[in-house]
């Protein structure tokens, strides 16, 4: 008779790869030189952020002010809940990509205060993503404004 090759050894089903509990380990507070210990803090750096963002933001305004026109439409029209819930959400998310693009703005910036390839390619993209929101808004507002607006 033969002997049975050792099995392989089993893997327990819920244990994660050394990349994933290697990046888990890290504690951003030994890395990071300001970190908020209060949630309260950590409220009113968002609040400055997003503040920061309106006061700066040189596409904000224009963002600002479509969002006010889209909420009034859909006010006017009498948009049903589903509809506000989806609005609400395109918009948000639109917003979001806008503050995403300050802030790689801002950070590449900091990182690279040069002209360099790679940071306009970082920059371009992140622009991208706002211009990408913005094209799909633009299409969910025509598909949930434009129904109700011709029929008026």
């Amino acid at each position: 008779m033969t002997p049975k090759p050792d099995p392989a050894p089993k893997r327990h089903p819920f244990r994660l790869h050394p990349d994933i509990r290697a990046t888990l380990e890290i504690n951003p507070d030994q890395h990071s030189p300001v970190t908020s210990h209060s949630r309260l803090a950590s409220f009113r750096y968002a609040l400055a952020g997003s503040l920061h963002v309106l006061r700066y933001g040189k596409n904000i305004r224009i963002q600002a002010l479509a969002t006010v026109v889209v909420f009034a439409m859909g006010v006017w029209i009498g948009l049903s809940s589903e509809s506000w819930a989806i609005l609400v959400l395109t918009v948000t998310i639109n917003w979001m990509a806008e503050f995403t693009n300050s802030a790689i703005e801002a950070a590449v910036n900091l990182a690279s205060p040069e002209h360099h390839p790679m940071a306009r390619v970082s920059k371009d993209v992140a622009a991208g993503t706002s211009l990408l929101a913005a094209c799909a808004a633009v299409i969910i507002g025509l598909l949930l404004l434009g129904p109700p607006l011709l029929s008026k």
